[in-house]
């Protein structure tokens, strides 16, 4: 997937500054060899390009402790710093508009930074934002687990201005293509995980020659791993009482709707700026009585400490039958007592991802 083109001067005033990084830039030192160091947008591709770096490579991850990679804003002179390193692995996605423009402008003028983009070859595998999911479908309770390329079809936004059209009749040329209407969370998915996990192993390959058989050798180590974590989530959809999950908070999970079989039901929808009506609340009310649901998850990025629930999840306690609320997190970041305990994106699913959605689809009696 290549990266749309524009002028890091066209910033948003939220993105990198051009006017502050002009004269930093021109110091950034030039032409070292293979790869030492590098930056990866958020929590998630930093824990993989880290771990596929191994003794080889050191990542940095710019997003700070307790904040998340969406919607996130750097300080002028992080491009800067991640020209004077030898990597930068990102999503080529406007959610991260800093990132598509840190960079065009390595691409531009510091060819000697290799960047990685790690959606490259999966824009047939990503969602739309508006992607619907049709609760009919679980009536049925088929969860069966196939991961052939063709189950998932290319959703589409629709209504979107010719800027954020997502179109594949171009030849290949991706020039001026926007993938605005994408859902970006793509990460969440296990399977695709492995996927953007062998595309940064690639491009690690592809800019250190040298180091090529340990940057394979820890992906496949690690995607063995992304593996298992399939296998238990595709065991806690197999398990499961029902197939509706409640989620008080926005949906960052259509990829695992998508990938098996679920439907993970918010009153909030997919923004984090949405705010869910009387109506919507009443309707998810409904919908836990209608599945006997007794467990909702919410966003721990939502609160400040454990003992604290969001104030949406405390008002879907109080109004339904549902007695219990477990956090869950997409990978997007990480908190000190997470880093405490060595937990990367693997353990983040396996410490609270997977019991909870085992608690709120009901596999766990």
């Amino acid at each position: 997937m290549e990266l749309e083109r524009r002028t890091f001067l066209a910033a948003s005033s939220g993105s990198l500054a051009a006017g502050a990084l002009a004269g930093c830039l021109d110091d950034v030192a030039r032409g070292s060899d293979g790869i030492e160091s590098g930056y990866a947008a958020f929590f998630a591709l930093w824990d993989w390009a880290d771990t596929i770096g191994g003794d080889s490579v050191t990542f940095e991850n710019p997003v700070g402790t307790g904040e998340v990679g969406h919607g996130w804003e750097p300080e002028a002179d992080l491009l800067a710093e991640i020209a004077k390193s030898d990597a930068f692995v990102y999503l080529d996605l406007p959610e991260f508009a800093w990132a598509q423009e840190a960079a065009a402008t390595l691409e531009s003028d510091y060819e000697t930074v290799a960047v990685i983009d790690a959606l490259e070859g999966l824009d047939d595998e990503l969602l739309a934002w508006n992607h619907e999911h049709d609760s009919d479908e679980h009536d049925g309770h088929d969860h069966d687990h196939e991961h052939e390329e063709d189950s998932h079809d290319h959703a589409t936004g629709e209504g979107d201005d010719a800027e954020n059209d997502h179109d594949h009749d171009d030849g290949g040329s991706h020039d001026g293509h926007d993938h605005g209407a994408i859902d970006p969370h793509a990460w969440v998915d296990p399977v695709l995980a492995q996927r953007i996990v062998t595309t940064i192993a690639d491009g690690l390959a592809d800019a250190d020659p040298d180091n090529e058989e340990t940057f394979r050798e820890n992906a496949e180590t690690y995607t063995d791993r992304l593996a298992e974590l399939d296998d238990e989530f595709s065991t806690i959809t197999g398990e499961a009482e029902h197939d509706v999950a409640i989620l008080a908070g926005h949906n960052s999970y259509q990829y695992l709707e998508h990938r098996y079989d679920i439907e993970v039901h918010t009153p909030s929808g997919v923004s984090p700026q949405d705010e869910p009506s009387i109506t919507d609340i009443s309707e998810t009310i409904d919908r836990i009585e209608d599945h006997d649901i007794d467990t909702i998850l919410y966003d721990r990025f939502e609160v400040t400490s454990e003992d604290e629930l969001p104030p949406l999840a405390e008002t879907i306690l109080a109004e339904s039958t549902a007695t219990n609320a477990v956090p869950v997190t997409s990978g997007e970041g990480t908190l000190r007592a997470w880093q405490e305990s060595g937990w990367g994106y693997v353990e983040q699913m396996e410490e609270l991802n997977v019991p909870a959605f085992r608690e709120a689809l009901g596999a766990d009696h």
